[in-house]
């Protein structure tokens, strides 16, 4: 975990289930720190089986009044260090000829929506790049697996981040985005919980052939169903008259 200050509450569940869970400080942002998290790993289990990356968080605004600055620290976390600690994992599995590597996507890995630019950008990114790992390791005994939440009940959404100018009460986008915010809240009510996406990885890391992509959440299955049979100008006038 990044911040050690929320250990006790991870500590907590893991008495009340009983889990044989070990926490350390990993911070993907920062190349010493997961040198120093694999290292320990190493040292206590000689190998790492299974890697998922799902470290993240959101950045909303519209694409203009976003400073490059934001964009950038949200790609540092959600894409580059998963590219950080993937790349650091990797050759021990290669050494070893096995492995499996979760990345979490998100619905917005599949289909953009206005005020998401940023965060969608680096779902899309994800979903590149794991498409063309997952050829190079496959020789290796690698697997790579892409998870696709929809919305989850999680405290995600209590950690997005709003671009300074889309805050301002000036800005030319503050209708899309009340409207994107109100749509957000209503989809939240009816999110999937989230032993739905741990049982989903789970699923993918305990299969011996596992697929590439997995869908997790009635809501994401239908938009990607949408986006399947609609064409593109049909499904980017549903998406806008629904979002703005």
């Amino acid at each position: 975990m990044r911040n050690p200050e929320k250990r006790p509450a991870l500590e907590l569940g893991q008495k009340k289930e009983n889990l044989p869970i070990n926490i350390l400080q990993l911070d993907v942002t920062n190349e010493k720190s997961v040198e120093n998290a694999i290292a320990h790993i190493v040292s206590q289990e000689n190998k790492i089986d299974v890697l998922v990356n799902n470290a993240g968080y959101g950045l909303m605004g519209a694409f203009e009044e976003l400073h490059l600055e934001e964009i950038r620290q949200q790609f540092e976390t959600n894409f580059f260090g998963l590219i950080r600690v993937t790349q650091a994992v990797l050759p021990l599995m290669r050494k070893r000829q096995s492995g499996i590597i979760v990345n979490i996507s998100s619905g917005a890995g599949r289909f953009g929506y206005p005020g998401g630019s940023a965060y969608v950008g680096t779902k899309f990114a994800i979903e590149g790049i794991s498409e063309s790992l997952a050829y190079e390791v496959y020789p290796f005994g690698i697997r790579v697996v892409v998870v696709e939440p929809g919305f989850v009940r999680t405290n995600f959404s209590k950690a997005v981040m709003v671009a300074k100018r889309t805050q301002s009460p000036s800005s030319q986008y503050s209708t899309i985005m009340k409207k994107m915010s109100s749509s957000f809240e209503q989809m939240l009510q009816n999110s999937s919980p989230p032993q739905l996406v741990a049982e989903v990885v789970l699923k993918a890391v305990t299969t011996k052939d596992p697929d590439l992509r997995y869908l997790a959440g009635k809501d994401v299955e239908q938009w990607v169903d949408q986006k399947q049979k609609m064409s593109y100008t049909a499904f980017f006038n549903m998406m806008r008259q629904n979002f703005q």
